[in-house]
């Protein structure tokens, strides 16, 4: 008598698609913009930023059936996605490993600059919010950028639990880079890791501050008069800037924060006037996104970046 063995078989998974309005390509070259994810930075030993290593693929997935739409008109930006002939890339995510800090952001900075030396525009999800730091110190053979952080925290620490490249200190890091001539932070409220002698070295250091409050009641404007005229702007965006209300999905939720149709006009305002050079999104957290809007509001923006990218020669 034979027995018989049962063998599961895995179901099939459908492969991650390029993000919206991308194509699936191996090299930047050719491309007007480039995505990429980059899932681990450099870590706390108290903290674990593998609750961030799915956030470029939940991007992908929430507008994937967004794809079959792309000759739709969109309200967001008054037009299709690449309607002035934009082209851009999917690179995929990075291989980076949760522990290793330094190798994280070799990677990182190594293809940053391999897409900047292309001509295109780099467009960036983390992970958490340490991953900009090598990101922007890519642009040091570029012309020099201004930074536009959007985050609910300032992240001037010049170290914490003895690391001084990990996502409380991405801010201090860009004030020392040559190539950075102007930093304005937008959105800031609440509790973070800052003290008064953090808040107090960035007004040193000249970095525009603008509050969520403020925006609140001055609007965007508040923020875009910051931005020079046709400066190579360089954005980071900290999804904990949203209220918690449409964006539950990070490590530190609070209310009070901007809403959609604010960072879209900031995005709007900054292209207005100035060119995107870069753009960096950090801090989802997958986990803590149970009905999956909060992705898609996130992909969302970042479509709203690639739509705003110039295309070569513009």
């Amino acid at each position: 008598m034979t027995t018989a063995i049962t063998v599961a078989i895995p179901p099939k998974t459908r492969a991650i698609p390029p993000f919206l309005g991308t194509v699936r390509a191996p090299d930047p070259e050719g491309f007007d913009a480039a995505v990429f994810g980059a899932r681990h930075g450099t870590p706390y030993a108290s903290t674990d930023n593998r609750i961030h290593s799915r956030a470029p693929d939940a991007f992908r997935k929430a507008l994937a059936p967004d794809a079959d739409w792309l000759d739709s008109w969109d309200w967001d930006f008054g037009g299709i996605l690449l309607r002035h002939g934009q082209k851009a890339c999917d690179l995929g995510n990075l291989k980076t490993k949760p522990l290793d800090g330094p190798g994280n952001r070799a990677k990182i900075e190594a293809t940053t600059r391999r897409i900047l030396d292309a001509g295109a525009v780099p467009i960036m999800f983390g992970g958490d919010d340490s991953v900009p730091i090598p990101f922007l110190a890519a642009y040091a053979e570029q012309p020099p950028i201004v930074v536009l952080q959007v985050d609910a925290h300032i992240d001037w620490r010049q170290e914490r639990e003895g690391e001084s490249m990990g996502f409380s200190s991405t801010m201090r890091r860009a004030s020392e880079h040559d190539h950075v001539w102007r930093i304005v932070q937008a959105g800031a409220r609440g509790i973070g890791t800052a003290r008064e002698g953090e808040v107090r070295d960035a007004q040193g250091w000249g970095a525009r501050i603008l509050t969520s409050r403020d925006i609140h009641h001055s609007g965007v404007a508040a923020v875009l008069q910051h931005i020079p005229e046709d400066c190579d702007c360089v954005i980071s965006l900290d999804c904990d800037a949203l209220d918690s209300a449409v964006m539950p999905a990070v490590a530190y939720p609070s209310p009070g924060g901007l809403s959609y149709t604010q960072v879209t006009d900031l995005i709007a305002g900054v292209a207005a006037k100035a060119r995107i050079a870069g753009f960096a999104m950090v801090e989802f957290v997958p986990n803590r996104d149970h009905d999956k809007t909060a992705a898609f509001t996130a992909a969302r923006i970042a479509a709203n970046v690639i739509a705003h990218v110039r295309p070569r020669g513009a």
